[in-house]
């Protein structure tokens, strides 16, 4: 079980090490591993064992991340490892998250390697995603500089579970992220996630407040768990009144998996109900997903009201965008980065091998 040696740990009296990477702060003796499954206490110290190892790569659209207001149109190199420091019992990509087996990590690259890699397919960023990069940090922070250097962006698909010392850290290094805000109860978090929601929230704070990282916020909603009006409208009116009116939010539709079989697949109207709820409170950016829905995928100006860029799934039919980001009937800036030009990337997803 050799590995990466990793910061943020230390030794406790009693001879094991805790890992200080996340509020879980797992205490290990020699040969154990932490929940996430991926750090683990060698020779009396926390190593990384899947450093350069990833469960695969793909080329994604950006808006699949979801990114919204992030190069558009572009496409994404996405990779993840494996393991998770959550517990979700709905998970989407439980046979990544919730692997124990190191062996399907089929796919090796050194950061240098990736990063090149991202280039000469022409893709404009990396994410890490599939999996929370917080449990492979140190292997997300070398990409993200290796990235930098080639001018490469770097994208972090994050449940924001992470402790404050090593979260600075991180989002020195990315361009942007998509924080899943699982719901807006302790409840929710502690019986279904196996988590507590204030870390994720102070994640979402910190990344307001202390960074340039552009960042959207994304929330599964699940029939008779969190989707209730009263739960969205406080959701929505922390977002505006700590984080501001731009901060995008995505509604997006459950299905079925993992431990969560017994709930049906979410309603189209339920996520209709929620963007317009979001809208009312005054978050100027919300949109649906995993629905198809031409007028929730939508941005629209905060000034005007006339459509900024439409979407179709994951093709963009309409741009109305200047140089500068601005809206092209009355000049409102959109708040995001964009080119001059949208990226064509559409809806492919192309898997690839390094």
């Amino acid at each position: 079980m050799r590995g990466f040696v990793v910061r943020y740990w230390h030794r406790l009296d009693d001879g094991r090490v805790q890992c200080d990477m996340c509020p879980r702060y797992c205490k290990l003796r020699n040969g154990q591993r932490g929940s996430c499954f991926v750090r683990a206490c060698h020779d009396g110290e926390i190593v990384l064992t899947t450093y350069g190892r990833s469960s695969g790569f793909c080329i994604d659209p950006i808006e699949k991340k979801p990114l919204n207001h992030f190069l558009p149109g572009t496409p994404v190199l996405s990779f993840g490892t494996a393991g998770c420091n959550l517990a979700c019992h709905f998970c989407q990509n439980w046979d990544i998250s919730k692997s124990r087996e190191i062996d399907t990590l089929a796919d090796q690259a050194s950061p240098d390697r990736l990063a090149k890699a991202a280039k000469e397919l022409g893709c404009r960023s990396v994410a890490f995603t599939y999996n929370d990069p917080v449990i492979f940090h140190e292997y997300a922070i070398d990409v993200a500089q290796a990235c930098r250097g080639l001018g490469i962006k770097t994208v972090a698909v994050t449940a924001g579970y992470v402790c404050p010392e090593p979260r600075e850290e991180f989002y020195r290094y990315m361009d942007a992220a998509n924080v899943d805000l699982k719901a807006f109860t302790e409840r929710f978090y502690s019986r279904i996630c196996v988590g507590h929601l204030q870390p994720v929230l102070d994640t979402l704070v910190y990344l307001k407040k202390n960074t340039s990282v552009w960042f959207e916020i994304t929330t599964l909603l699940i029939p008779g768990e969190n989707d209730s009006e009263d739960e969205i409208e406080e959701l929505t009116q922390w977002v505006r009144k700590h984080l501001g009116p731009d901060v995008p939010i995505h509604f997006t539709a459950f299905h079925p998996d993992w431990k969560m079989l017994d709930k049906p697949t979410t309603p189209p109207l339920t996520l209709t109900r929620a963007r317009k709820i979001a809208i009312k409170n005054g978050i100027r950016y919300a949109y649906t997903g995993n629905v198809h829905d031409e007028e929730g995928g939508g941005t629209y100006c905060h000034g005007c009201g006339k459509k900024l860029i439409g979407r179709d799934w994951y093709v963009l039919t309409d741009w109305n965008l200047d140089d500068e980001g601005r809206c092209t009937y009355c000049e409102t800036e959109c708040p995001g980065l964009f080119e001059k030009a949208p990226g064509d990337w559409g809806p492919k997803r192309l898997p690839v091998r390094l």
